[in-house]
């Protein structure tokens, strides 16, 4: 067990502590496809997110990270599209709990690296009814046509389901 200390631009003085081995005993409900490090590389949120936070998390994570510490550049996105909905957004929503200030992402990474809380349900709820974009996909497009519906494919990108494959 392991306690953090966060103090970054959106959280001062949070602690917490990682409990399972990094990208270990997730939930039976949660299998996400793809590892916040190679989210990360790929090319999520536009380079922007984890810009002021890195010190949380492993180094190795940011060594191929696409990332625009100054503001979004969609351009560094997988697909080069827009597919978020700015965090004012998931505010206003009721999406944001507290200890993620940052949304479903921040929470992923630190349950990637360990920790354990009374969110994790709420959250994985979410991630797995996100799951429906899949469906549009295979449905309304060609295997592997990349160029068919780019927003979700992004999109699924942002929620660890990995739109390459499709």
């Amino acid at each position: 067990m392991k306690d953090v200390y966060v103090n970054d631009k959106l959280q001062q003085d949070y602690v917490y502590q990682r409990l399972e081995p990094m990208g270990e005993n997730f939930a039976d409900a949660f299998k996400p496809e793809l590892t916040p490090k190679q989210m990360l590389s790929l090319g999520v949120f536009g380079g922007k997110y984890l810009t002021d936070c890195q010190a949380e998390f492993p180094a190795d994570w940011f060594i191929e990270a696409k990332l625009s510490p100054d503001a979004k550049d969609i351009s560094l996105n997988y697909y080069a599209v827009d597919a978020s909905q700015p965090l004012s957004e998931w505010i206003r929503k009721g999406w944001i709990h507290p200890q993620d200030p940052r949304g479903w992402f921040q929470w992923y990474c630190r349950y990637y690296t360990g920790r354990r809380t009374e969110d994790d349900q709420r959250q994985i709820k979410r991630w797995k009814a996100f799951r429906r974009h899949v469906g549009a996909i295979k449905k309304f497009c060609e295997v592997h046509d990349f160029t068919c519906r780019v927003k979700q494919r992004q999109a699924l990108l942002h929620w660890a389901y990995d739109s390459r494959k499709l």
